[in-house]
């Protein structure tokens, strides 16, 4: 099984949706996701899901008119939040992960992220948890049950998904089934917009397995922007 992570593309945070940079984005990767399926049948998506918020369901918008798929709403995989009067920042994640790896040179092997006071109460960590339970349930659906840093292959499937999001809900993913700190992935995983990136589940029943990063912020459908009198303009590479 392989999940194919799309983040969306430029947005308007304040509407939530794509600016008009982000829905030529969102165009072109949908261009290059049925490309790669026409070339590769393995590849083909058969299923497309997408976070709840807008500018996550315009660029799924884009690929589900081209591959001619309907769209399946994760509620978990919004974009996280975070909280917190008390804390630096705001408790903008980001901004203390990268406190904690690059000034704090925090020890994740002996200490636990969580119960830092940067986020033992920052609501992040419990965006993160309920991400982390989200995706188990649906790695469970495709047959994969998830056991402390191992996937125990059920029944296992040869299907390819994808799933529109965001950097941070993205990340939090990684984290969970890769076995890696949210705040390192946040420091250390950056998304470009409408980038690519593959989780390869083996499809082994019976079996303890683990997921492999095939690919990882590829945006190589997207040419080096170019500004203009009018604007940045985006186009495909061929």
């Amino acid at each position: 099984m392989r999940i194919v992570f799309i983040r969306h593309g430029d947005p308007n945070y304040e509407k939530d949706c794509l600016t008009p940079l982000g829905k030529k984005e969102a165009l072109v990767v949908a261009k290059r996701l049925k490309k790669i399926g026409t070339e590769e049948p393995a590849a083909k998506i058969k299923k497309i899901y997408s976070s709840p918020l807008g500018r996550a369901r315009q660029t799924a918008d884009a690929a589900a008119k081209i591959l001619r798929l309907d769209i399946e709403t994760l509620d978990y995989m919004k974009e996280i939040s975070w909280s917190g009067d008390d804390l630096p920042c705001g408790g903008h994640p980001w901004t203390l992960s990268g406190w904690l790896v690059d000034k704090e040179n925090f020890d994740f092997a002996k200490n636990d992220w969580r119960t830092h006071p940067y986020f033992k109460d920052n609501q992040a960590r419990l965006d993160c948890q309920n991400i982390a339970a989200g995706i188990d349930q649906f790695l469970s659906r495709y047959g994969y049950r998830h056991e402390g840093n191992r996937l125990f292959c059920e029944r296992g499937t040869d299907e390819t998904v994808a799933i529109f999001a965001h950097g941070g809900s993205i990340a939090c993913v990684f984290a969970h089934l890769m076995g890696m700190p949210l705040p390192y992935a946040l420091s250390s995983m950056f998304l470009a917009h409408t980038s690519i990136s593959v989780l390869n589940f083996p499809s082994r029943p019976g079996e303890w397995i683990h997921p492999i990063l095939e690919l990882f912020n590829d945006a190589a459908h997207i040419v080096p922007l170019t500004k203009t009198k009018r604007g940045i303009q985006v186009q495909e590479k061929n």
